[in-house]
């Protein structure tokens, strides 16, 4: 991954899309029990989060319990982009050294920062992901922390890692269902796997979406050639449990001049990138535009005739409420987390079997032959979304679930 994928963007850059996500300051009376919470956040890269479901997820949840009157820390990778600030959204930010390698750079980011945070004896320690939940014993036995663990996705069966990556994070899923002090999990799908798999309650807190935030074609025309509702568009990190080889296949079976956006780059995945370009060889309608943010993500969102998200493994993607939110038609895979967002295969929600290129090219062909047809199936997908899918109801949940933890012995 180049440099430039990981920097963080300016002020400029963010302007936009932070201006329209200001966290709403508590709009009723607080309950009895409320006090101010110290809250450590653990296992997210960083922030302002430039890419990455958790690093939405975090920022989101993080910016909200600050404006309620909370204490927030997010620990930092040093990896993750040039941190100017030591706050964002009224959160701390504690930047913790790692070692940048694929396979160590969570885990001794987690330890570390776990540390760090014990110093400070916070109420609360949350880790994000499986992997940095392996060093949740220390504050959930050796300090007087609670200790929450979100489930974004069962990473241990993700195609990225090898027998003994796998091994460990089989370790961490093992720890995940027996060691925080409460489990959450994103989608309704992954809390009743853990439900069955455990025996112990898992909270179902979806992820959230912010208003779409339309903006006029520019850098798109200019820098990728893409004509607006002339592309169909893939967002994501190019690993292959997101399955974007799949989609290339497909859409290469696909006559006309319609082309296809693949935003994203390498996490730690260079070679299956390498093999994707490959896969895309032959074929100038496929154009990688490398990872995107605000503005250009915006742009992309805004303007895209298809949105489509081939995965084979998900926790609940805030991708596709992304594309729900801009009211963009979609094409998904059938996996449990796909099928609650879009719950049927229709006109503007087309569903595929998982894994099947035939099936995808029937989707795919669908979704572009009458789009009249697919973007009022869209508008009825964007309205359910937008209803449900609340960021302010996420974080006044975790709240709730903070002040009942911290009032137990």
């Amino acid at each position: 991954m180049t440099t430039s994928e990981h920097a963080a963007p300016n002020v400029q850059q963010l302007g936009r899309e932070t201006a329209h996500s200001i966290p709403r300051q508590r709009t009723a009376a607080p309950a009895p029990d409320w006090r101010p919470l110290s809250i450590a956040m653990i296992g997210q890269k960083g922030m302002p989060a430039t890419y990455g479901g958790v690093e939405r997820h975090v920022e989101e949840i993080g910016s909200r319990l600050a404006a309620y009157g909370h204490s927030v820390t997010v620990f930092c990778r040093d990896s993750y982009g040039d941190l100017t600030t030591d706050t964002h959204r009224g959160v701390r930010l504690h930047r913790v050294r790692t070692v940048a390698s694929k396979h160590l750079d969570a885990i001794v980011h987690s330890a570390a920062s776990t540390v760090a945070a014990m110093r400070r004896k916070p109420d609360v320690v949350h880790y994000h992901g499986l992997g940095p939940g392996l060093v949740a014993p220390l504050p959930r036995y050796l300090s007087g922390a609670k200790v929450v663990l979100t489930v974004h996705g069962l990473d241990h069966t993700r195609a990225k890692w090898g027998r003994a990556a796998r091994t460990v994070l089989n370790t961490a899923y093992w720890f995940s269902g027996h060691v925080p002090d409460a489990r959450i999990a994103v989608s309704r799908g992954l809390a009743a796997h853990y439900d069955a798999e455990f025996g112990r309650l898992t909270r179902y807190h979806p992820n959230g979406v912010n208003r779409a935030q339309h903006v006029p074609p520019d850098q798109i025309t200019a820098r990728f050639r893409l004509t607006p509702g002339r592309y169909v568009l893939l967002v994501g990190r190019l690993v292959p449990e997101k399955a974007g080889d799949l989609l290339i296949r497909a859409f290469r079976r696909i006559p006309g001049d319609v082309k296809l956006a693949v935003v994203g780059g390498s996490s730690y995945t260079d070679d299956f990138v390498t093999y994707l370009k490959a896969t895309a060889e032959g074929d100038p309608r496929v154009v990688f535009t490398g990872f995107a943010y605000g503005d250009l993500l915006a742009e992309l969102y805004s303007h895209a005739a298809v949105f489509v998200q081939p995965s084979h493994v998900e926790g609940l993607p805030l991708t596709l409420l992304e594309a729900a939110s801009y009211g963009l038609p979609m094409v998904a895979s059938d996996i449990s987390p796909h099928v609650e967002v879009l719950e049927r295969d229709g006109a503007g929600h087309r569903l595929f079997r998982d894994g099947d290129e035939d099936d995808l090219v029937r989707a795919l062909t669908a979704a572009l032959a009458d789009r009249r047809l697919e973007r009022a199936g869209a508008a009825g997908l964007h309205e359910r979304v937008m209803s449900h899918y609340s960021w302010d109801s996420a974080a006044r949940q975790l709240e709730r679930l903070y002040l009942d933890l911290a009032t137990k012995r």
